[in-house]
């Protein structure tokens, strides 16, 4: 009985487009990360176990992507394109950071490469 509702659990989750799984991690990633500034600025055993979590949590998301899709060149480059986006728009939206010229050139080559991936 305990076996039946395992897959019918893993059917539902594998039946979410992966790229919901793909936004799900990296967003997850993304807090990991805004904790991590967070930890920087202000070190706090507390700020760890959050930090932790998220990862743990971005990792679990990332799960049933890699197993929907089984291409770990595509799936990755688009959770890596992702969680970079999320990552510099935290920097710059919560902490005040600077983007150079290049680097916005190069968000926006990462926007493209998730589209480009996303239709491979």
């Amino acid at each position: 009985m305990a076996n039946n509702a395992i897959i019918f659990h893993m059917k539902f989750l594998l039946s979410i487009h992966y790229i919901f799984w793909l936004v799900l991690s990296a967003i997850f990633f993304a807090v990991g990360e805004f904790f991590s500034k967070k930890f920087a600025l202000t070190p706090k055993v507390s700020l760890v176990a959050w930090i932790l979590a998220a990862y743990i949590l971005g990792t679990l998301a990332w799960l049933p992507a890699i197993l929907q899709k089984k291409q770990l060149s595509i799936t990755g480059a688009i959770w890596s394109v992702m969680s970079l986006l999320a990552t510099v728009l935290i920097g710059i939206l919560l902490f005040n950071e600077k983007l150079s010229g290049a680097g916005i050139v190069g968000i926006i080559t990462a926007f493209i490469a998730i589209i480009l991936l996303s239709i491979a």
